[in-house]
């Protein structure tokens, strides 16, 4: 079980993947009081060809350290990610939109989302905190972005400091508040010392607030170097006494946290001229979250030794009487037994006194969740224990919304699965339905609307309350020519399967399990030969699958492996070449039984395959481009002349074309661009008018064109974007728009070689985008009918058998339409003459009774039309003989077949 969404040691070891974001649902576009970088003059079309965006669906995938639901409008609510943006609630589709896609390359900083607050009296009115780090990894100063139509559409005031969505600490607040009585002044607690910040014009401009006493003292690391976990992580919070202000006059009565454990809370009874300490406060903790229940007087803290998310070894809960400035100790664990602390607070607007808890940082055997209906005089858990190591629960768990979310785990008790969370952080009930709960964790949101069955002693139900967040940091992907149509490496969660685009993915790649895949590669003429590798605590960093990805074997290592680094597969599935951490380059016949160093490329290299010569391999490292022609045993320098010597460097190689490259990658500072050889590197072409490129893919060929499409994420006329060319980059199309931008966009990015028009977009926190063309893609028109099909029939159908082993095989069916009228659905049925047995299918849902196959299509290739066909594939068993259906029959007719 991974313990943080974002570990820093992988954060550290490769920040140069920056960052990134998604789309779905209205676009959302910003009008910022710093303006975006003047485009250039271009003659390049950006809008010549009109693109659907979708998220591949996950669904979660990081850490949500905030959700603030809107105390005067129903159902209105907000979630904040660390480097994914942030999200509104819609109640209608129970699911979340994103609000941040519009976020460009230039400002991918502010993709990170460090508090949200939503105006109570105007609840048109939202407003972000964004900026993701705080030290030099982040290029731009942080910002809060006020939007008055619910996140449509927003405008910026930049900071003159940066702030940390994705910093130690994240998970206190909120940092942001808007007064409840008076909405245009609103508080922004600002990490780094620089204090507490005011806005009396609806946050159109700010200013320290200079009476404010204390900016805090406490870092999580102070020997770190970095800049990162050496950071005061400020001032984390600010409540108001809503009482203590009438409409449209200041609230008087302010509490703020701070940390510092020796002074943790400060209050303003004077709307915030002049500020105290808090008497008799608690010490030797950090207040995490400070919430006031207005209704009991009662001002609740929830805290904890360090500053989160991940650590946290002791804490406390503490109350406060507004009336009498009496403290109580209400924590429901004595200081002794506490093995974690504090974070997630909420109180119940409908039922004064009734509250809410998490142990945030109860990583073994789960996260705890505590509530109480007395003010916090007592307390029950969502889990005890009954006679070690077996437990009792107040709740039953249901993730079939989101299977992956099991990790494929079978844990001994008293650990279970699925687990209940961890980095739970943020817990809100919501204001309007006590029966409605939300908690945030390090891989999704989590919620019951049932909550009050707790007090009764039954159970509440805990479903994912995720769809549409869509969080996850993409490495690499691929798309083969047959079998599922993506296969993605993420950060954090491994990687997956994607046989339906619309659709989460059943479970990430296991064994072996990767905390994060760094690369991943497939046999460009075996496609159902697959490698992956990645970091993990311990070996190996490396997997095989014989069956597209369906299931996956573990490998040896060589020597000396401590992270994932490239891997690239000879095109016939023969051999493989990996570039890990921590060694040399190597290489390996079969699935890496034995381990050979390679010789004449250096160590860190990035390496590829090429997609036609199975023994040709190639490198890039530091300027100069390696090539091998003996499987990766031996590498010889080629073109050095050139080409960038540092920065994001990747290049791939085109299929079908032995020795065609393209290499996209540098720095602003230096030599950036897109270059293109046609003979194995030993000459690059640079591609004029691509002033930047940082990743490049290959796809379909457009209609009538020879040449494969290339996409990349590149600046082109000045422009910023996602590009299309379909005659080999002499022309080039932005097929992106200012709406959906992403951030960044620099890790990956491949097309979809069986359907024409279709890409593949990485981001870093918003996912995998994909996008349709308006001008011919959306459906797989698979190899095309024959020029005069035989006879009457309605369909055709061609069956190959791909790969076959020992006990098992591989086969993709062409469904072709040869009849009058379009599909709106199909089936084909089929009887296997030799008791074969289908495993696994993609592309298609099946069923089998004895002999008797019947495949239909999923969601998104349901619809053929005339002359149109739709491919699928699937693995089976066989045992004797694997010989191939006789006939096939699709809406009552007999298809025709073809080899």
């Amino acid at each position: 079980m991974r313990r943080s969404a974002r570990p820093l040691a992988a954060l550290l070891a490769a920040f140069a993947l920056t960052a990134g974001l998604f789309t779905a649902g209205s676009p959302a576009a910003a009008r910022s009081g710093e303006a975006a970088p003047a485009a250039e003059p271009s003659d390049v079309s950006t809008a010549a060809d009109t693109y659907t965006w979708k998220n591949v669906r996950i669904d979660g995938g990081g850490f949500v350290p905030g959700i603030v639901f809107n105390r005067s409008e129903k159902d209105l609510a907000y979630a904040r990610t660390d480097i994914g943006g942030a999200y509104r609630w819609n109640e209608a589709g129970k699911e979340w939109t994103p609000l941040l896609d519009w976020i460009d390359w230039d400002r991918w900083g502010w993709t990170g989302v460090v508090s949200l607050a939503s105006d109570t009296v105007d609840p048109d009115k939202v407003y972000a905190a964004v900026g993701t780090y705080t030290n030099s990894w982040d290029p731009t100063n942080g910002a809060v972005l006020r939007s008055f139509d619910r996140g449509a559409s927003w405008q910026a005031t930049t900071l003159p400091f940066k702030l940390g969505g994705n910093m130690p600490g994240r998970g206190m607040g909120e940092r942001l508040a808007v007064d409840p009585n008076k909405n245009s002044v609103l508080y922004l607690g600002a990490p780094s010392g620089h204090g507490l910040w005011r806005s009396t014009d609806s946050g159109v401009t700010w200013s320290k607030v200079t009476a404010f006493p204390n900016p805090g003292n406490y870092a999580q690391d102070p020997t770190d170097t970095s800049g990162y976990a050496n950071d005061n992580q400020g001032v984390v919070w600010v409540t108001f006494d809503e009482r203590s202000g009438s409409a449209g006059s200041a609230t008087q009565d302010i509490y703020v946290g701070v940390a510092d454990k020796e002074n943790t809370v400060y209050r303003s009874t004077d709307g915030g001229a002049t500020w105290s300490r808090l008497a008799g406060q608690p010490t030797g903790y950090l207040a995490h979250k400070g919430v006031l229940d207005s209704a009991t007087g009662h001002l609740h803290l929830t805290l904890s030794d360090t500053g989160g998310p991940y650590d946290g070894a002791k804490g406390r809960i503490a109350r406060y009487d507004t009336a009498t400035g009496e403290w109580k100790d209400t924590s429901p664990t004595a200081e002794a037994d506490t093995y974690s602390g504090f974070s997630g607070l909420s109180v119940d607007r409908q039922r004064p006194g009734t509250l809410m808890a998490t142990a945030y940082s109860s990583w073994w055997p789960d996260t705890q969740i505590f509530r109480s209906t007395d003010s916090g005089e007592t307390w029950t858990r969502a889990w005890d224990y009954t006679s070690y190591p077996n437990r009792s629960f107040r709740y039953t768990q249901d993730v079939s919304s989101v299977p992956w979310l099991s990790w494929g785990a079978n844990p001994s008790p008293p650990e279970v699965t699925p687990k209940l969370g961890w980095m739970t952080e943020a817990l809100e009930i919501d204001p309007f339905d006590s029966d409605r709960m939300m908690y945030g964790t390090g891989a999704t949101i989590y919620g019951t609307e049932n909550l009050r069955t707790w007090d009764s002693g039954g159970r509440i139900t805990i479903t994912p309350m995720v769809k549409g967040l869509e969080e996850t940091a993409v490495n690499d992907l691929v798309s083969p020519p047959s079998g599922a149509p993506l296969l993605s490496a993420l950060g954090d969660i491994g990687g997956f399967r994607h046989t339906d685009l619309d659709a989460v993915p059943p479970l990430m790649f296991t064994s072996p399990n990767l905390s994060s895949t760094t690369s991943l590669d497939f046999a460009e003429a075996a496609p159902a030969t697959v490698v992956r590798v990645g970091n993990a605590d311990a070996a190996p960093h490396i997997g095989f699958s014989t069956d597209n990805g369906a299931t996956w074997f573990q490998a040896s290592q060589p020597s000396g492996v401590t992270g994932g680094g490239t891997v690239a597969a000879a095109a016939d599935g023969s051999g493989f070449v990996w570039s890990p951490d921590g060694t040399g380059v190597h290489h390996t016949t079969g699935y890496g039984s034995s381990w050979k160093a390679s010789t004449g490329i250096p160590a860190g290299a990035t390496v590829e395959s090429d997609r036609e010569n199975p023994k040709k391999f190639y490198g890039y490292k530091a300027g100069t481009f390696y090539v091998s022609q003996d499987g990766g045993a031996t590498f010889t320098a080629r073109a050095s002349s050139g080409l960038p010597h540092e920065g994001n460097v990747r290049f791939k190689a085109v299929p079908g074309a032995e020795g065609d490259v393209w290499l996209a990658g540098g720095t602003a500072s230096g030599t950036y661009g897109l270059w293109h050889s046609t003979d194995s590197g030993a000459t690059f072409r640079r591609i004029e008018g691509v002033e930047q490129a940082d990743a490049v893919g290959f796809g379909k060929a457009a209609p009538g064109a020879s040449y494969q499409t290339i996409f990349v994420s590149a600046k082109i006329g000045g422009v910023r974007g996602i590009f299309r060319s379909t005659n080999g980059g002499a022309d080039w199309t932005r097929i992106n728009d200012d709406a959906h931008q992403w951030g960044w966009t620099g890790a990956s990015i491949t097309g979809d070689p069986r359907v024409y028009g279709r890409v593949y977009v990485s981001t870093n926190g918003r996912g995998i985008q994909y996008g349709e063309s308006s001008d011919g893609g959306g459906t797989d028109p698979g190899p095309g009918p024959d020029p005069d099909p035989p006879g009457d029939a309605g369909c055709s159908v061609a069956y190959k058998i791909t790969n076959q082993w020992s006990g098992g095989f591989q086969a993709d069916v062409t469904l072709t339409n040869t009849g009058s009228a379009a599909l709106d659905g199909w089936q084909l049925r089929w009887s296997f003459p030799d008791g074969q047995k289908v495993g696994q299918m993609w592309n298609a849902a099946h069923r089998q009774s004895g002999a008797e196959v019947t495949a239909e299509n999923v969601s998104w290739n349901g619809k053929v039309a005339v002359g149109a066909s739709v491919s699928f594939g699937f693995t089976g068993s066989w045992s004797g003989r694997n010989t191939a259906p006789a006939a096939f029959a699709s809406g009552g007719e007999t298809c025709t077949t073809r080899g």
